[in-house]
């Protein structure tokens, strides 16, 4: 038998807390996502109206060529929008799910485009003696806007080969981002052929304007999401590294101070994208939790030595500039729907955990779970802070097999826990294998949350 894992309780304590938040009646994810939903929704209607007033032709291959076309550049302006980092949205669904639709809004970019070069190879084809190979290269040779389509294409299908899983996983962030750049001059080079060749909006002072306007939010989405707004902020805040605590051997804290940090509209649980201004280190961003609550005045990091970059923090002098991305994410406590939760951490995926109990408002339980004791980064702060708040703390050990959160274990811990939000944070396997055990006990996944680092070009 396997003995029990070593558990440490702390019993609650009363204390004078502010009566919790009600519950909103619609939830900020689902007006987020109704919204999301509905605009390439109501921009696929507008084309298809446009389309249909301009005409269909008379060979099916090219009508549905041009069709496909139409619907890729929808998808490639949507793109767009999923990874401007816009505030609104990124609050309220987190930008590993913005990520992950983009990315399959990418895959599915690619097989509309691959659609549209093959109707209109395949159509004009029919129309004249050459086969669909060369009837594209005369086309690209001898119709303005075509060659830099064909080029657009090849650029998008290098990007998503790239993108693919198996190809992901075998290189480095800063390649693959350096490679997912080309994108953008493939969105140039395939508007300009739009304009330049589009029947729907040639014909069609309407739908020209339509499709300028179209491109122009999605571009100025973009801009003001991913370059003007952080300028402006690192501008407007200067920040500098305050003080490096170090917490363990492998653990570093970084203080960051700046002027009007109470104008910064950082929540507990969300993360920023850190830029250290050394010399060998300002081109590289990293993304670290905040794991203190933001209290106007200065913001914390807390990160583990998992390669040169965060080695390295345990070497920044104060005084040093700090560009920062951000805030980022959705695990907030904007998404609450119960009056009581649960948090669950794993290892340094206690940063945000850490920095949410701060902030949480009604009874919690902590939940702490890490291979050893000397693994358990910021426990003594985490055990003062629980003390304080009035809310149970439970640090378990042990090896990950057998399963030290399995759903028994959880029930037994926190026998109530379907009536509480649950917010989860640890290394991809644990995290997975609590969101099973939550499945398993009946939370319902309205009140589950967590989020996954991810980061898109």
């Amino acid at each position: 038998m396997v003995p029990p894992d070593p558990i440490e309780e702390l019993p609650p304590v009363t204390t004078v807390q502010s009566p919790p938040a009600p519950p909103t009646a619609i939830r900020p994810r689902v007006v987020a996502r109704t919204g999301l939903y509905a605009v390439p929704a109501a921009n696929a209607a507008v084309v298809t109206f446009f389309f249909v007033q301009a005409g269909f032709g008379s060979n099916a291959l090219i009508v549905l060529g041009r069709l496909t076309g139409l619907y890729g550049a929808l998808l490639m302006a949507f793109q767009l929008l999923l990874v401007a980092r816009l505030p609104w949205l990124d609050r309220r669904i987190g930008m590993d799910r913005l990520t992950s639709w983009h990315r399959w809004v990418g895959f599915g970019l690619l097989w509309t485009l691959l659609g549209h070069a093959v109707f209109i190879a395949f159509g004009y084809a029919e129309l004249s003696s050459m086969d669909p190979v060369n009837q594209i290269v005369d086309l690209a040779g001898t119709v303005e806007g075509v060659l830099r389509a064909v080029v657009a294409f090849f650029l998008i299908l290098a990007v998503g080969a790239v993108s693919a899983r198996f190809a992901r996983r075998r290189l480095a962030y800063e390649t693959w981002h350096f490679i997912h750049l080309y994108t953008y001059v493939a969105v140039v080079l395939a508007f300009t052929h739009q304009v330049a060749v589009g029947t729907t909006f040639t014909a069609s002072s309407a739908a020209t304007a339509y499709w300028y306007a179209l491109w122009g939010v999605a571009l100025g989405a973009l801009l003001a999401g991913r370059v003007a707004l952080p300028l402006w902020r690192n501008l407007r805040h200067q920040l500098r590294v305050s003080a490096v605590v170090p917490e363990s051997d492998t653990v570093v804290s970084v203080y960051v101070t700046g002027r009007d940090l109470d104008r910064l509209p950082a929540r507990a649980g969300q993360f920023f994208l850190w830029r250290f201004l050394t010399r060998d280190r300002w081109w590289k961003a990293n993304p670290f939790s905040l794991s203190a609550a933001p209290d106007g005045r200065t913001l914390r990091l807390t990160a583990k030595t998992a390669g040169d970059a965060t080695a390295a923090l345990r070497h920044l002098k104060a005084g040093t500039r700090v560009f920062a991305e951000g805030p980022y994410g959705a695990f907030t406590a904007l998404h609450r729907t119960r009056p009581e939760a649960l948090l669950i951490a794993g290892g340094v995926g206690v940063t945000p955990i850490r920095a949410l109990l701060e902030e949480l408002h009604g009874h919690a339980v902590v939940i702490y779970r890490v291979g050893a004791d000397r693994d358990a980064v910021l426990y003594d702060e985490l055990r003062e802070l629980a003390h304080a708040k009035g809310a149970e703390l439970h640090l378990v050990t042990g090896p990950a097999v057998p399963d030290r959160l399995a759903p028994a274990e959880l029930a037994r811990l926190v026998p109530d826990v379907a009536d509480r939000d649950v917010f989860v944070c640890g290394p991809p396997g644990m995290t997975t294998a609590v969101l099973g055990s939550l499945r398993e006990l009946g939370v319902p996944k309205q009140q589950i949350h967590f989020e996954r680092f991810s980061l898109a070009g």
